[in-house]
């Protein structure tokens, strides 16, 4: 299963066009774009299945809600698919951004809420060894080379500036991602590119649901 030609010109076109007269008269590519996107997110979910306990798998609708936004360009261009991760034991989603230009994979754990916030700063306060382990990895290394996320600009309140895992517990997401070209895209073997690359996320995520599942004396907080 591949990303057609035509569904990257139609999203580029559409970068062009953001209105909607213009996508009214396009609406017969949009629908052949769409349909490809439903074929390889299926796929996609049938591969990732395989080596992992999916929840739920969402392709992103391409209407914008613009009633807050000072965009008011009706249309996002690109196609975005989110797969969730199967019962409280496992933690982390995975993304797959389907853009002209601006394609890539990626994961993670994208604006924690506060409660998983503080368990995560904690547990890197008390011992980020096994995180900086799995960064380190060689194949973490080759597809991602570190986590990202927006900082705040010293330490969070209640945490020493001087900690030497400061440089993570100033983070306020921690995902990962792997840019892919457009010729990428379009290749025969990207489907199983992606799945390797959310394979590759499996050790940090594996990391982070216990982390997440447990208190800082390792007790289980799952009923």
């Amino acid at each position: 299963m591949t990303i057609l030609p035509a569904t990257l010109q139609f999203l580029r076109d559409l970068s062009e066009n953001n209105n909607r007269p213009w996508f009214q008269a396009n609406k017969a590519r949009y629908e052949a774009a769409l349909e490809n996107m439903k074929q390889f997110t299926h796929a996609l979910e049938q591969a990732l299945g395989e080596t992992d306990h999916l929840d739920e798998t969402t392709l992103f609708r391409i209407y914008r809600d613009v009633r807050f936004s000072a965009d008011k360009s009706p249309y996002k261009n690109h196609f975005g698919i989110h797969f969730s991760r199967a019962t409280k034991k496992r933690r982390g989603g995975y993304y797959l951004h389907i853009e002209p230009g601006a394609s890539f994979a990626g994961g993670g754990f994208w604006q924690p809420n506060p409660q998983d916030l503080k368990r995560i700063r904690d547990e890197f306060a008390v011992d980020a060894q096994p995180v900086r382990q799995i960064m380190a990895d060689a194949t973490f290394q080759k597809y991602f080379g570190t986590i990202q996320g927006e900082e705040v600009k010293t330490a969070p309140k209640g945490y020493d500036k001087d900690d030497p895992a400061i440089d993570l517990i100033r983070k306020k997401s921690f995902t990962v991602q792997r840019n892919f070209t457009d010729a990428e895209v379009l290749r025969e073997g990207f489907l199983r590119e992606v799945k390797l690359t959310f394979e590759a996320m499996r050790p940090y995520f594996d990391y982070m649901s216990v982390v997440l599942t447990t208190d800082l004396n390792g007790v289980s907080l799952l009923e």
